[in-house]
């Protein structure tokens, strides 16, 4: 009896590793120490000493069950760029900039270059958000998972100056709500698209063309969660002050947008100030699910929403294209009752 026979084969984890390396080098800072291999990832600190008071953020996140699509599609090259940007994006939103990130895979079996194409996008999303991707974990498990399947999370760490953290503290009434077009679904109500779209779990269903989504289903669905950190890093450099600011993810709306508020404002959001994706369109006309609940499932087309002082909202945008995002005046904050109205 050996490992190999208990169901781990340590030939396999050596293999994963040497097939990631080169997507891994590709996302180094310089504040990186050391190499791959190590027990721990290794991050200079010195640049921290030039902020008046540093301090440190954090995220850690998982894609939830979008994975199931990767593993039905066989296509797991873009999966890693959910895990960051689920991370990463909450830095950002609370003004930081992410330094790295460290990915955990757990699979039933491991296929060495199934692994590395997670890692290829891991590495992907970490040059999106110009984070470094120090270290990570891949763990057989024979016999609590399936040889086919995996789960995918992780974690990042970030910084900002305290005097740059954005808290909701300043924000006001009559500021204006800028939100960002998100890349569709991102990583977040995939238990209830499984459900939506229950006969379609298949290959040959994933792949399936139709018009008014302009690809296959299952391209649409595998999109890769929008990553924000350059724009609101653009917004910044453009000298403009975000006085709140949401990440869209599971709760949608009526959970997130509160996350950004202080108490006695309210954000008043206009469901027609932008276009709303068609495979929102598609599930809601499909399952006929309720509109108040798929505004408190998905992101509907908007992955960050900001404010800022209606004097700041041309110079806003013009950050947010340059970063190559899309951004719309969806709405403006009010004085009243902590929450939100869509309308």
């Amino acid at each position: 009896m050996d490992y190999k026979k208990a169901g781990v084969d340590i030939e396999a984890g050596y293999k994963s590793v040497e097939l990631m390396k080169e997507h891994v080098k590709k996302t180094m800072r310089p504040e990186v120490l050391g190499g791959l291999g190590g027990f721990s990832g290794a991050f200079s600190l010195a640049k921290i000493k030039e902020m008046e008071e540093p301090v440190l953020l954090s995220g850690t996140d998982g894609c939830g069950t979008k994975v199931k699509l990767s593993i039905i599609m066989d296509k797991h090259d873009t999966i890693g760029i959910d895990a960051v940007a689920m991370c990463v994006n909450d830095i950002a939103c609370a003004g930081g900039e992410p330094l790295f990130f460290l990915d955990y895979i757990a699979c039933g079996k491991n296929y060495p270059e199934k692994i590395a194409d997670i890692v290829k996008g891991v590495a992907e999303g970490c040059l999106q958000s110009e984070c470094a991707l120090i270290g990570g974990e891949t763990a057989e498990h024979p016999g609590l998972m399936p040889e086919e399947d995996y789960d995918l999370a992780g974690f990042s760490v970030g910084v900002c100056d305290k005097k740059d953290m954005i808290t909701g503290a300043e924000l006001k009434d009559g500021d204006v709500l800028i939100g960002m077009a998100s890349s569709g679904v991102h990583s977040n109500g995939f238990s209830l698209v499984r459900k939506v779209f229950e006969n379609e779990m298949t290959k040959e269903g994933l792949n399936t063309y139709y018009d008014e989504l302009g690809k296959t289903l299952g391209e649409t669905l595998l999109a890769p969660t929008r990553i924000y950190v350059k724009a609101l890093k653009a917004v910044k450099n453009a000298g403009v002050r975000i006085h709140a600011c949401s990440h869209i993810t599971g709760g949608g709306f009526q959970e997130n947008v509160p996350r950004m508020l202080k108490d006695d404002t309210h954000a008043i959001i206009k469901k027609d100030s932008y276009e709303v994706p068609a495979i929102f369109k598609m599930m809601q006309t499909r399952a006929n699910i309720a509109e108040d609940m798929m505004y408190n499932t998905f992101n509907m087309g908007l992955g960050m929403i900001v404010a800022v002082d209606p004097a700041d909202v041309e110079k806003t945008m013009e950050a947010m294209k340059s970063a190559g995002d899309i951004p719309y005046v969806v709405g403006s904050i009010k004085a009243g009752e902590k929450g939100v109205t869509l309308c």
